[in-house]
């Protein structure tokens, strides 16, 4: 017969339930409860309006150049660090950490401060007709600056505990530089390095404040979702307003689902990995 349960920890597990029903479950719900509060043909006439899908395609743009220059970004600045020694080592690891210390509002007022009409390169971006701020390069900008860390830092400490090994190996072998990458590498951390991309794809839907100061939040022009749902509050359309955070709802919790599935499969490789280790017969 089993012996019961201390009383500690199943007051600690009630605790944590009840705490994560009021703070995560009972928001999430009320969201889809506001956007359709008027029936599914109102909620579908918030979301086909014609501002609130620009505002999902231009969100769906700048993830989509963001995302892949982060990706090149993280590989890069890992494998550098980690298979690399060269003055200013530490000071990269550092550099690449500076976005999750600054706010991302202070990030975009310093590129407005730089690429704005008033701004340091104003002058010359201004004689050469390019324009940054209150357009599409501004909101990509910033938002390469605040997810610029997301697949660096999940990569980064599986390289760093794979060491060189394998790859100096396959260089003995006769391997190039872009076979070692793609058959030794890129297969140790694929988990990794989707699992920072799914990060980084959900930080880059999410983000406000930093492309709230420099797209100019224009309507219809360069207002992404998030600042999209900020306008119709203000408008005082709360109907549409949640059924456009509905929206941003629904692509955190895929990503929180991928997110899950890709932690569960990396554990599961790494188990098999063990496992076949340690039927391997050790030599007398």
């Amino acid at each position: 017969m089993r012996p019961p349960r201390p009383l500690v920890p199943r007051l600690l597990i009630a605790l944590a339930t009840v705490l994560t029903l009021l703070f995560v479950v009972a928001p999430l719900a009320f969201i889809f409860a506001r956007a359709l509060a008027d029936g599914w043909q109102v909620y579908a006439a918030n979301i086909l309006d014609p501002l609130t899908l620009h505002a999902m395609w231009l969100t769906s743009v700048v993830a989509l150049i963001a995302v892949p220059v982060n990706i090149l970004f993280g590989l890069a600045a890992a494998w550098a660090v980690a298979k690399h020694r060269f003055p200013g080592r530490g000071l990269l690891v550092t550099l690449i950490e500076i976005p999750f210390s600054i706010s991302p509002i202070i990030a975009g007022i310093c590129y407005l401060l730089l690429y704005g009409r008033q701004g340091l390169l104003g002058p010359f971006l201004r004689e050469h007709d390019i324009q940054i701020m209150f357009a599409l390069p501004g909101i990509v900008l910033v938002t390469l600056f605040v997810t610029a860390p997301f697949v660096a830092r999940e990569v980064l400490p599986l390289m760093q505990g794979q060491g060189t090994e394998q790859e100096e190996a396959a260089v003995t072998l006769g391997a190039s530089g872009w076979q070692v990458f793609s058959r030794v590498t890129l297969p140790n951390i694929r988990w990794a390095l989707l699992y920072g991309a799914v990060l980084c794809t959900a930080r880059a839907v999410g983000e406000f404040g930093g492309v709230s100061v420099v797209s100019g939040n224009i309507r219809g022009q360069t207002n992404t979702l998030p600042l999209h749902v900020e306008l119709l509050f203000n408008d005082l359309n709360t109907t549409g307003a949640f059924a456009a955070a509905s929206t941003l709802t629904l692509i955190a919790l895929v990503a929180l689902a991928v997110k899950t599935l890709l932690e569960t499969q990396r554990g599961t490789d790494h188990s098999a990995t063990r496992k076949g280790e340690s039927n391997v017969p050790a030599h007398q």
